[in-house]
């Protein structure tokens, strides 16, 4: 049996959150008119489609047709059911209402996965309580700790980051867990342990200080540690660093380090730091900037560029300076570049330092300093990079560095910053600026004739599956004058009461499409129950995701604000038509068959049927 939430303080928590907040923690959102616009979370786009109307309390994409109220956002971008999506709600909220959610709110109590998910949670959480309280409160973690402050990490950097200490006997959590009675199988799962060939469990992290990694909704899922050497114990040989395994609850392409608290200071700062490693986003937390994330010791993904578009227009990268930072700078800026729409520049920190060590070597003031005012565009980058190992004044190293160049001028839209580009490609190849231009617009008119060859190409060839697919969900699907009538009425019986009684009192008034139909059904049974309307509350009292959608999509109609008799009564004739044009199809079809069978008594009624409906819709 799930838990089911009281349908009061499911209001009460709708009513007291306003969606606009909310969905801001995902998507970026800029006022246009009364509503915001921002690109949609559920489908790639370029061009911002996905409205949020505040005085309504719902969002609607006008690319692929989702919408709904702010609890169907939370199920659908973090896929959890709706009581959880309620308590979520609840806590982002701070919403404070005479209710007790629990643990495993509306979930399925008898659901192994469920009670597997939490239980995984709940030990990564005891391991980074114990974790911290042995750095801070016991002997074993004081060298730990002396090392930290050695490095220059101050006691609110630990306690904010939530840092502990793994100490060199790997029976800390192994203890603890056994205490709890946790089975096997989840000591295997969580991979905070590691079983020996002799059937033993032991801690997998030990001599390493703990760096608690979360979920963008801030619950831990897994650790990174730093070894601490010790002359008493040998290290030399163990990795520098060493993160989760990949579980259940962590995946390295779809996690970004220090990102759930970063998220809310990267909507504020309009802009998101990324850094190569997560002392870095620590250092640079400590220098004022909050809004600095980690990939986890892999190359950007594009799941994590799909997170950081979702709150923000602008990309930092701040990587080390040496040439291992140097190259995954290139590879970042050319992902973001090939997958994005966001908004590059980087920050190169002098004498090849990464943030850490040049906060420590020149403090926060000049790292906060280098970080907002030493930034480069992706191609002036590009223009040092490119030379790196090159000499210029070799002829045939020049070519391949111009034509490597040239590419990337190519690429830049704007005319403008092409001519910038140009003059500072020329001043450092000591060519004359129309020289390169002129290459320029060569490359770009190749490029163009190129592009018109595969659309034409593509035109000719059947899309595959998966390409409709993608059509159907990024393009509004084109409705007819019946289904146009529909929306209008519908629009009008959630907007005007008397349109509501006008078409019940109506004989034998009926929706051509069973969709509307079922939307008009509910609405008169949620009024019945409720009495005034609320399209949000409406949206959380369907059931069905294809008429939640449909009714945000009606909510957003752009019509005058009181209906006229004339507008009511051409859709109710529109409707009529095509009832009877349905009735004469159905007619004209008979007719064939009764002709194909030679029966002359029923080709005569048929006709005469067709007859009456032909002048039924005449006079219409």
């Amino acid at each position: 049996m799930s838990q089911r939430i009281p349908q009061e303080i499911i209001e009460e928590i709708r009513r007291q959150t306003n969606i606009v907040d909310v969905i801001g923690q995902y998507v970026q959102l800029k006022k246009s008119g009364k509503n915001y616009l921002g690109l949609c979370p559920f489908h790639n786009e370029h061009t911002p489609s996905f409205s949020v109307a505040e005085d309504k309390q719902m969002y609607h994409c006008f690319g692929c047709g989702k919408g709904g109220n702010i609890f169907q956002f939370l199920q659908e971008v973090d896929g959890i059911s709706f009581p959880e999506a309620v308590e979520k709600v609840a806590d982002i909220g701070n919403v404070s209402v005479e209710y007790e959610f629990g643990s495993l709110s509306g979930r399925n109590l008898d659901s192994t996965e469920n009670k597997q998910h939490d239980a995984l949670l709940k030990m990564h959480t005891r391991a980074a309580e114990l974790y911290h309280h042995i750095l801070l409160h016991t002997q074993i973690g004081e060298p730990a700790l002396a090392y930290l402050k050695k490095r220059g990490m101050t006691q609110d950097q630990i306690e904010y980051f939530q840092i502990g200490f793994a100490p060199k006997e790997r029976i800390v959590l192994k203890e603890i867990f056994q205490n709890d009675q946790v089975s096997e199988e989840l000591l295997e799962k969580s991979g905070l342990m590691l079983q020996r060939q002799s059937g033993e469990w032991s801690d997998r992290f030990y001599q390493r200080i703990m760096f608690p990694i979360k979920s963008p909704q801030g619950k831990i899922i897994a650790f990174s540690g730093r070894i601490l050497e010790d002359p008493t114990y040998e290290t030399k040989e163990m990795p520098k660093y060493l993160n989760s395994p990949e579980t259940e609850l962590f995946n390295k392409r779809k996690t970004l380090f220090h990102f759930d608290k970063a998220r809310s200071e990267a909507r504020k700062a309009q802009e998101i730091i990324l850094f190569e490693g997560f002392m870095d986003v620590i250092a640079a937390w400590e220098a004022g900037i909050k809004s600095g994330v980690a990939s986890m010791g892999t190359s950007l993904t594009s799941e994590q560029i799909q997170m950081i578009q979702r709150i923000t227009s602008q990309v930092v990268i701040c990587y080390d300076g040496d040439n291992a930072g140097l190259q995954a700078t290139e590879r970042a800026i050319q992902l973001l570049q090939d997958s994005s729409t966001l908004d590059v520049s980087i920050v190169r920190l002098p004498e090849n330092l990464d943030p850490d060590e040049y906060l420590q070597k020149y403090g926060k003031e000049a790292l906060a300093e280098c970080v907002k005012h030493g930034r480069q565009t992706p191609f002036t980058f590009k223009l040092d990079y490119h030379k790196k190992g090159k000499n210029l004044e070799n002829e045939q190293e020049q070519l391949i560095y111009l034509q490597e160049m040239i590419k990337e001028l190519a690429q830049i839209p704007s005319v403008v910053e092409r001519e910038i580009y140009t003059k500072q490609l020329a001043e450092a190849t000591n060519l004359t600026q129309l020289s390169i231009q002129q290459e320029v617009g060569e490359l770009r008119k190749n490029q163009r004739v190129k592009r018109q060859v595969e659309r034409n190409t593509s035109n000719h060839q059947a899309r595959r599956p998966e390409e409709a697919t993608a059509i159907v969900h990024s393009q509004p699907r084109k409705i007819n004058r019946v289904e146009l009538a529909e929306r209008i009425l519908l629009f009008r019986v959630m907007s005007e009461r008397v349109i509501q009684n006008r078409l019940i009192q109506q004989p034998d008034f009926h929706f051509v499409h069973d969709e509307y139909q079922e939307v008009f059904q509910h609405f008169n049974d949620y009024m019945s129950l409720h009495g005034n309307f609320e399209v949000a509350d409406f949206l959380s009292y369907l059931k069905d995701e294809r008429l939640k959608n449909l009714v945000a999509t009606l909510s957003y109609m752009n019509l005058n604000e009181e209906s006229s008799e004339r507008e009511i009564n051409d859709c109710l004739k529109i409707l009529s038509i095509s009832s009877v044009e349905q009735q004469l199809n159905e007619k004209l079809d008979q007719l064939q068959i009764a002709k194909k069978n030679g029966n002359k008594q029923n080709q005569t009624q048929l006709a005469i049927e067709i007859i009456n409906l032909q002048k039924k819709i005449k006079n219409t």
